[in-house]
Formats: C-alpha cells, structure tokens, sequence
C-alpha cells in the first residue's frame, strides 16, 4: 500500500493553537495536547474575568460615590442618594456619579441639593 501524505488541516489547527499559547512557559507552549488544555484553560479564566471585573468596577463605584456623599454631609449614605435620584427620576448611573465625586464634587453638591428640594 502506498504512503498518504496528510493534508494540512490539522497542521494548521496546531499551529493556530501554539500562536495562543507563544507566552505560555514551558511544555505549555511546545506540546500540543497541553496547549490545547492551556488554551482552554486561559478561555475560561479570561471569561471568568470579565464578570468579575464588571462586579470590581460597580464595587469601586459605589465605594466612591459613598465616600463623596458622606464628605459633603448631604446625605448619610450611599444608599439615601441613590434612593432619592431613583425617587426624582435623575438617571445618573454610578459610573458617571464616580467620575462627577472624583473630578468637581460641587457638582455632585449640586445633584444633591437639586434632589432636597
């Protein structure tokens, strides 16, 4: 019987799989059944990251908002602020109230006294 030559398919499929994995250290960048497992491995924690990213970032937020509310004694807390800009329908959300506590806080005294009256 005479010798196949393979197609390049799976070839390609490799080499594809040891471009993802150049960085990795070790046989985790040379062999090919541990950087496919490698690869998905990194899939998962890169998808695994962006959620908790997402819950950082909110918690970084409210931590600032909260910070700047109780430093111009408007109101007591974090929670009242929200609950009164959720009460007057100003749709702020707490990306924007983090940059607005951060960069001129008069303007987040402003919000508040607007949500007093």
């Amino acid at each position: 019987m005479t010798r196949v030559r393979r197609g390049y398919i799976a070839r390609r499929r490799r080499t594809k799989i040891r471009l993802f994995a150049s960085t990795f250290i070790g046989a985790h960048s040379r062999l090919t059944r541990t950087t496919t497992q490698q690869k998905m491995r990194a899939l998962v924690s890169s998808h695994r990251g962006r959620g908790r990213q997402k819950r950082d970032f909110r918690r970084l937020w409210i931590t600032r908002i909260n910070a700047a509310a109780r430093e111009n004694e408007v109101f007591y807390s974090y929670s009242r602020l929200i609950h009164n800009l959720y009460k007057k329908q100003l749709l702020l959300n707490r990306k924007i109230l983090a940059q607005i506590a951060i960069s001129n806080k008069n303007c987040l005294y402003m919000i508040s006294n607007k949500i007093l009256k």
